[in-house]
């Protein structure tokens, strides 16, 4: 296990964000084998937001829009895929990001976990 202990500075009011909220989508097989959303969960959490390659504007041959992607420090479980539900929707700073990946640091002092959220919906 490794020593390095972050939760100082992982908590800090000055560095934490208290505004994060995550949308969470259970979803079930109906008669016909398909997936259907069975209740949207919002659930608030804290955690330290960070830039992971910004807003880009991508540009082809029949228009422009808008990508970016996030990086998220926090000790709450975000969930990028899993049986029974679809990847988590955190709300920040006025846009929404999917979860794309969560990195898994629960053995670093009192455990946290990295996420990398793309931008939705793309805006051009």
């Amino acid at each position: 296990m490794p020593f390095l202990d972050c939760s100082d500075v992982l908590l800090d009011p000055d560095f934490c964000d208290p505004t994060l909220i995550c949308q969470r989508n259970p979803v079930s097989a109906n008669n016909n084998g398909r997936g259907v959303f069975t209740g949207t969960q919002t659930l608030p959490f804290t955690g330290v937001v960070t830039s992971d390659k910004g807003e880009l504007l991508a540009r082809g041959m029949v228009g422009e829009h808008a990508t970016g992607a996030i990086s998220i420090i926090t000790r709450f479980t975000l969930i990028d895929a899993g049986t029974g539900m679809t990847a988590d929707i955190v709300q920040w700073n006025g846009k929404q990001y999917t979860v794309t990946k969560v990195n898994d640091y629960s053995t670093y002092g009192i455990g946290f976990i990295e996420a990398i959220a793309e931008l939705i919906p793309l805006a051009g």
